[in-house]
This record gives structure tokens, C-alpha cells and sequence, in this order.
């Protein structure tokens, strides 16, 4: 596939990462992450709490709690959950992940990071690209 086709995608894919992280309960930042195989979409996600809890992200002082789960975790745990595979995969997100969900992120097989804004700490994007992960920083969602 062509670099003019493939971005023409990936901006598509990040529209919907965004459109998704709008679900999210967080006050401080909605964050949507897409999986994307073959052109199919096999999982998504946003930042919240783990199932069954309380849909609240900040704790009385407006920081995010602890248990708060992020975008690129909950997509990556919901393809574990099924019978899909991340092995080759392209991960669209909002915000570039963090040192913790880029463990995930490159232990899951996901070989390419797509992302729209970059997140105050990048040791997680180079830890993706120590990895030999390709990642992609797409900053205007512009057609």
C-alpha cells in the first residue's frame, strides 16, 4: 500500500481512536485507542476503570487514581479476552502511551504506533522504537 493511501487510513483510524475516547468517564483526558489487523478493526478501548467499579477516574484533588486503567491497556486485555491476535497489528491512539502500556504494547506483537498527541514523558515512544516498533506521530487530524 502506497505512503499517500496508508495515511489516508491512519488519519480515518485516528478519527475513530478519537471518537472513542469521547466515551471515556475521565475528566483530565479522554484517550481512544484502536486495534487495527488487516484493515479490521479487532479491539478498542479508552481510558476508565476496570469493569464492575465505579466510573469515576480523579480522586478528590483531580488526579487520576490509581486503578484507572489506560486506552491502550484495555484494548490490548480486550483482544486477550478473545480469540484474536495483536501479532502484526497497528495500534492507533490519542495520546502516546506511557513506559507501562509500551511494555504491553510491544509484548502483545503490535509492531506499529500510530498516535495523534505526545504525552508529556516519551520513554514509552522510545522504548517502542529501541524495540524496533514503528511509530508514527500524526499531530493534525486533517484530510
Amino acid at each position: 500500500m502506497n505512503k499517500i493511501k496508508l495515511n489516508k487510513y491512519d488519519k480515518a483510524y485516528l478519527r475513530i481512536a478519537t471518537e472513542w475516547g469521547l466515551l471515556s468517564y475521565c475528566q483530565r483526558k479522554k484517550v481512544g485507542a484502536i486495534i487495527v489487523k488487516d484493515r479490521m478493526i479487532i479491539s478498542d478501548g479508552y481510558n476508565g476503570t476496570p469493569s464492575g467499579f465505579e466510573n469515576c477516574c480523579e480522586d478528590e484533588d483531580g488526579l487520576t487514581r490509581w486503578d484507572v486503567l489506560h486506552a491502550e491497556a484495555n484494548a490490548i486485555l480486550k483482544v486477550a479476552r478473545s480469540t484474536q491476535s495483536c501479532e502484526g497489528a497497528t495500534l492507533y491512539i490519542t495520546l502516546s502511551p506511557c513506559k507501562e502500556c509500551s511494555k504491553l504494547i510491544h509484548q502483545s506483537g503490535i509492531k506499529r504506533v500510530v498516535f495523534h498527541n505526545g504525552y508529556r514523558d516519551d520513554s514509552g515512544i522510545q522504548f517502542l522504537m529501541k524495540a524496533g516498533i514503528e511509530v508514527e506521530h500524526i499531530p493534525v487530524l486533517e484530510d
